[in-house]
């Protein structure tokens, strides 16, 4: 299998989302009631977490690609062995 980035943001909102198809899928099962605008919160409050998971993950490894590119290609004239 090949190696590939743990995205959170799309964990987050997998979940929220799976978690909403739950409440719907009760509520027509007959477990119990669901009003229809119950889920919309939810649906919008996981979005927005993915959302802020989401630029997080992507600030932190943009950052940490910058500086190992930095420490890698230092400026300036070659060092001399001593």
């Amino acid at each position: 299998m090949l190696r590939h980035d743990v995205q959170p943001g799309r964990l987050i909102a997998g979940s929220f989302l799976t978690l909403a198809g739950v409440i719907y899928a009760g509520d027509a099962g007959g477990l119990w009631e669901t009003p229809w605008f119950a889920v919309i919160p939810l649906v919008t409050g996981g979005l927005f977490l993915a959302a802020v998971a989401g630029t997080l993950t992507h600030a932190i490894r943009l950052r940490r690609r910058r500086s190992a590119s930095r420490s890698t290609s230092t400026p300036g004239r070659p060092r001399r062995p001593a």
